[in-house]
């Protein structure tokens, strides 16, 4: 089935935050109520799409696998002088490290599981930031939960969906893995 869009745009081969980068540049060139299809290769680019749109006001449609190819479609809303939301409480990597072995803290990394396997803070859960609603209530809500990412985007959503749910102590960790020279070990 061939779907009707208004612009295609070429992200494959690039790697989390590049597809969201390249899809925020290109929104701001398309018209209100004009629909944007996203060719990606990179698999965590679904729930990063999805969360992005979410969050800066415009309308997921859904993904369709072609191969090793991901065509994802996003609607541009209408209401472009909204802000995209980011969550408020950010710490840094070096806050973390020193917070992160207290048992009122719960670490949790939301990037794919092959990400998380080659390298992740030792202490930190695994959650991918596509799994995290159904799996949200596998999280203690009585710990300050400091979320971790590549680079702070996911968890920057991630964030605004664990308040969304009630979790009351929620931080986003920026520039995360990215930037992280505390332990870290690999499955």
């Amino acid at each position: 089935m061939e779907l009707k869009t208004d612009l295609t745009l070429d992200a494959k081969g690039l790697a989390c935050p590049m597809p969201i980068v390249k899809t925020k540049k290109t929104m701001k060139d398309i018209e209100a109520g004009q629909v944007l299809e996203i060719q990606a290769t990179d698999k965590g680019s679904k729930a990063d799409l999805e969360a992005w749109a979410k969050s800066a006001g415009h309308q997921y449609l859904g993904t369709i696998e072609e191969g090793d190819v991901l065509k994802h479609y996003v609607r541009k809303s209408s209401g472009e002088e909204e802000q995209e939301k980011k969550h408020p409480n950010v710490v840094n990597n070096e806050d973390l490290d020193a917070l992160r072995k207290n048992d009122d803290v719960l670490v949790l990394d939301v990037r794919e599981s092959a990400e998380y396997a080659f390298e992740h803070i030792p202490e930190a859960a695994s959650i991918p930031l596509g799994e995290l609603d159904e799996r949200a209530d596998e999280l203690d809500r009585s710990k300050n939960v400091y979320i971790v990412c590549r680079t702070g985007n996911r968890s920057d959503l991630a964030a605004q969906k664990l308040t969304e749910k009630g979790f009351e102590n929620v931080y986003n960790v920026v520039p995360g893995m990215s930037g992280w020279n505390g332990e870290t070990t690999k499955l």
